[in-house]
């Protein structure tokens, strides 16, 4: 029988990667953004890796302040958010060649957040035939690159 190994993922199923108060509030006050994943920020939002990726390349747009829903967010708010939004998408469709993406927020646990009351966008790249048999016979994802390959990668376009 082979085996696949993901350990980084158990942090997530066993709730230890979880910090006290609201996650998306803290990683900008980390001062160290290459290790909170922060590639951009922006005046009312920042662009951030999913610390538990879809896909390679899975990022989340930020909005700075701690809000919950789109309705709540101000004109700039919106404006940055969907500017870093527009950011990631020309940074991973050069750097990683996707045939489409994923986009969409999330609100309320039974929508699916996992940060329940901090609005974020997800942007998750999609290549034809990525569904295979793996999440569909042996219900195992297989991530092939790491969260800090990625952030090399992706790091470069988000100097400006």
């Amino acid at each position: 029988m082979n085996v696949l190994w993901a350990p980084w993922r158990m942090a997530y199923l066993t709730g230890a990667a979880a910090t006290a108060g609201c996650i998306l509030c803290a990683l900008p006050e980390l001062g160290d953004d290459p290790r909170a994943g922060i590639l951009q920020r922006a005046s009312h939002a920042y662009l951030v890796l999913n610390a538990f990726p879809y896909a390679t390349g899975h990022l989340m747009a930020v909005v700075t302040r701690h809000v919950g829903s789109l309705e709540e967010l101000t004109a700039m708010e919106a404006a940055d958010l969907v500017g870093v939004t527009q950011k990631a998408l020309g940074a991973i469709r050069q750097e990683y060649h996707p045939d489409g993406f994923n986009l969409g927020a999330n609100e309320g646990r039974a929508a699916g957040a996992g940060v329940e009351g901090h609005l974020h966008m997800h942007i998750v790249p999609r290549w034809s035939g990525d569904t295979n048999f793996m999440p569909v016979v042996g219900s195992v994802k297989v991530m092939p690159e790491s969260l800090e390959e990625t952030f090399r990668r992706l790091a470069p376009y988000f100097t400006t």
